[in-house]
């Protein structure tokens, strides 16, 4: 929780303002961090998540045990579509995920009940 609160405060959000940190735990307990990265062009624009997870397999690591998402939100925030399915193509359906807010709330949640019906599950 506290690797995830602390990513967000190296987002880029010059345009949102909406910091987000995401705290990826591989299975020999290595804990990748990201942010989310903003770009004029809304569509390059890069969520907390997919950084962290691009981080860790661009290191060979592809074996994790959980994943931390925290917003600067009253409420737990929940991934994108697109963070979504990233997550499912390198996360097991039963791997937890969990929601974080800046009021200290946790939601924890699976990577298959936040995309059920996977193309993964397809294979």
């Amino acid at each position: 929780i506290k690797a995830a609160r602390e990513a967000s405060s190296h987002a880029y959000v010059p345009y949102s303002n909406f910091p987000v940190g995401a705290a990826l735990v591989t299975t020999d307990g290595k804990v990748y961090q990201g942010c989310n990265i903003e770009n004029a062009s809304f569509g390059l624009s890069n969520c907390a998540e997919r950084t962290a997870i691009f981080k860790a397999v661009s290191e060979d690591h592809l074996e994790f045990s959980s994943l931390y998402i925290y917003g600067e939100t009253a409420a737990p925030i929940s991934p994108c579509g697109a963070c979504r399915q990233v997550v499912s193509e390198f996360c097991n359906a039963d791997m937890p995920v969990y929601l974080l807010s800046k009021t200290g709330e946790v939601k924890e949640t699976s990577v298959g009940q936040l995309l059920p019906y996977s193309f993964k599950e397809l294979e």
